[in-house]
């Protein structure tokens, strides 16, 4: 499995965003978020993932840019969870939501725990 994060599964485009926070489903793992939704787009890889760190819980740009950068390192590292259980493309959001400050094992744990329930969720959701 590849274990990179090129630029085409970088989620960047502002349309796709504003219909994700309008249209999207979330899954929670305290204190982390997915919220996602399946989009047809011309790329060839089955993700496209972006990644948040709000503002309010951390007031310094030097706290929310080493969080973030441990979720890309955490989502590249577990992102095979994914790709194998995906029928489709979808846009996600990859959110940090606590002021506590996680190590990287737990906050890897907890990756790995929501990337399941979202599996999860989507199986539930084809039964229906």
């Amino acid at each position: 499995m590849d274990n990179s994060y090129p630029t085409a599964e970088k989620l960047k485009s502002k349309k796709i965003i504003d219909r994700l926070f309008t249209e999207g489903k979330s899954v929670s793992k305290y204190p982390l978020r997915l919220v996602y939704f399946p989009f047809e787009y011309d790329d060839k890889v089955p993700l496209k993932i972006g990644v948040s760190v709000s503002k309010k819980y951390f007031k310094l740009a030097v706290d929310r840019n080493y969080y973030k950068r441990v979720l890309r390192e955490c989502y590249r590292l577990n992102k095979a969870l994914l790709t194998e259980h995906l029928e489709g493309k979808y846009c996600c959001m990859f959110f940090y939501q606590t002021k506590e400050k996680l190590s990287y094992a737990e906050i890897n744990e907890k990756t790995v725990q929501l990337f399941e329930k979202f599996i999860k969720t989507l199986q539930e959701e084809k039964k229906c």
